[in-house]
């Protein structure tokens, strides 16, 4: 009996028959973790890059304006908000704004001249005030100048933890709120010396 049992065990242990499924068991669920990051990573990219040509987009096309209106910077975000397709899970918000720098003899100040964005309901609203300061790259500050600068923000959702609801203020269970990415573009007019926007 005992040499029943020990020829059973050696035999046992001696079968490699299905080693082959379990290994595969234990590894495909890595594999399949590794491919689906790296989707998601290569798509991440991506989406950081066109949100870049978007800013640089609307800089560019309002640099080229001699006069501005709301209506028309409103459309101009608007439709260069395409260059985001296919990703469709978030909307970017792009703020254009207008920065007038002070002369040299008055220590080169940037401040805002006009500012404005589309909010998620697709009407134009004012966003920085007119009159205050802000930062803009030493290479730019060049006294007595005008500067476009637009910023680009994004909520990057996953596929994975996109949700489902369609509610792109919180994630699955509200643990998510997505990836901050931002971009910010500078131009300088191309046809006037500054660009009005009375009603920005």
């Amino acid at each position: 009996m005992i040499t029943s049992f020990a020829t059973r065990i050696t035999a046992f242990i001696h079968n490699h028959k299905g080693v082959a499924a379990v290994e595969f068991a234990l590894i495909a669920p890595i594999l399949l973790i590794l491919y689906f990051m790296t989707i998601e990573t290569v798509q991440g990219i991506e989406t950081n890059r066109r949100l870049g040509r978007l800013g640089t987009m609307v800089a560019d096309l309002v640099g080229q304006q001699d006069q501005l209106s709301a209506s028309v910077l409103k459309d101009i975000i608007q439709i260069t908000e395409a260059t985001m397709r296919p990703y469709s899970r978030s909307t970017p918000e792009v703020t254009v704004s207008a920065i007038q720098i002070g002369s040299e003899r008055q220590g080169a100040i940037p401040r805002i001249v006009w500012s404005g964005k589309v909010n998620s309901s697709g009407n134009y609203v004012k966003a920085l005030a007119a009159g205050s300061t802000v930062s803009v790259p030493a290479v730019l500050k060049t006294g007595d100048s005008f500067l476009i600068r637009v910023e680009s923000r994004l909520n990057y959702f996953p596929i994975l933890l996109w949700p489902r609801d369609g509610n792109t203020a919180a994630g699955p269970s509200g643990f998510f709120t997505g990836l901050k990415m931002t971009e910010i573009n500078y131009a300088r007019p191309r046809i006037r010396r500054e660009i009005a926007c009375p009603t920005c």
